[in-house]
């Protein structure tokens, strides 16, 4: 029991580490391009916290079977500089026992791993989706920053000097749009109002911009003449009826919805979900004979190629998904000859390594 604590905190110590560094830099990333995206005015950036919270269990299920690969070999890599594990094996603790006892911290990752691909990633992935589509839902100025012009396509740019607490009135608002006359002669447009609000109506879904007390100028290019209304309310139609995003797409159903489902997509999906718990295992049976290193080697001498085993693996998955979801691979064989494989070759690996002298 000592030997299996120490071994076991010694692995999950250095896979928590290894998990930490990549969801840091992974989360980053994303964070960033939301950030960016919120800061052109595409989304407000109060849900920024909301979408990164809900990606979360999407990262973890691709990060943890990594961090745990890493950790074996780090872990045992430096039970091996320090000949630990040669004392072990002279003690009687054979590479089979290793094995036994990696196997348990294994199952713990692939739990949490399962937990993650089978419930909460397709239920966060739907949550953000459904939130985004409400966000597109909403009319094109409700992410306008005060004190900055900002584009909105169309040729269309708006400034706003302030916004009441609530942000549902705009204060001094200014939109300056490019359009076309009946007779395809192009104008520019500006208009300038005290207040403004944005409304979709219920029956159309069509979306305006509601101004009130202010002034709109017409100017045709290469003209000196121009033309000025006052208003004391003025709708501007910003878009139709917006187009609603596929929610009942695959990787956002339920794993129990997929088992209903027959549908190619649905399949592979599926197969996806059921393949990365299972994955844990198959890397713990390659990560063993791999975290076997000469004491003059270092620690990291095998750890490019075991991240490219990982990469290789990982692909060949995504691959399998993406053929079977376009019906160029057929469902029944689907994505379980590539788990084989590795786990032929974790068996091999791990023959050759009891065959060189370390057999229980």
């Amino acid at each position: 029991m000592i030997i299996f604590r120490y071994l076991t905190r010694e692995i999950l110590l250095t896979m928590a580490a290894v998990a930490g560094v990549l969801l840091l830099v992974i989360m980053g990333s994303r964070f960033i391009r939301y950030f960016s995206n919120a800061a052109e005015g595409e989304i407000p950036a109060s849900i920024l916290g909301t979408l990164m919270l809900f990606h979360l269990p999407g990262f973890l299920e691709l990060i943890l079977p990594l961090a745990f690969f890493l950790g074996i070999l780090l872990a045992y890599g430096q039970l091996y500089l320090n000949s630990e594990i040669t004392v072990l094996v002279a003690c009687g603790t054979s590479p089979n026992r290793l094995l036994q006892v990696s196997l348990v911290p294994a199952a713990l990752v692939a739990i949490l791993v399962g937990m993650c691909s089978l419930w909460l990633t397709p239920a966060g992935a739907l949550h953000n989706e459904v939130l985004l589509e409400e966000q597109r839902s909403q009319l094109d100025f409700s992410a306008l920053a005060p004190g900055r012009f900002q584009d909105f396509g169309g040729g269309r740019t708006a400034y706003t000097e302030a916004m009441n607490e609530d942000q549902s009135r705009m204060q001094e608002v200014f939109i300056s749009e490019r359009q076309s006359r009946g007779d395809g002669t192009p104008e520019s447009v500006v208009t300038r109002a005290e207040t403004g609000y944005q409304t979709t109506d219920p029956e159309t879904g069509s979306r305006f911009l509601v101004l009130a007390d202010g002034e709109r100028y017409s100017v045709d290019p290469g003209r000196a003449e121009a033309e000025r209304l006052e208003f004391g309310t003025y709708a501007v139609r910003l878009s139709g009826a917006a187009e609603k995003a596929e929610l009942d797409a695959p990787e956002y159903a339920t794993t129990a919805a997929l088992f209903a489902d027959d549908a190619r997509p649905a399949r592979a999906q599926l197969q996806w979900r059921l393949g990365l718990p299972l994955m844990v295992f198959i890397l713990t049976l390659l990560a063993m004979p791999l975290s076997r290193v000469n004491p003059r080697q270092g620690r990291f001498a095998k750890l490019l190629p075991a991240i490219f085993l990982y990469v290789a693996y990982l692909s060949l998955l995504l691959a399998a998904l993406d053929a079977i979801g376009r019906g160029s691979w057929p469902v029944a064989v689907g994505m379980w000859p590539i788990h084989g494989g590795f786990l032929a070759i974790g068996l091999a690996m791990m023959a050759r390594a009891q065959h060189k002298g370390m057999s229980g």
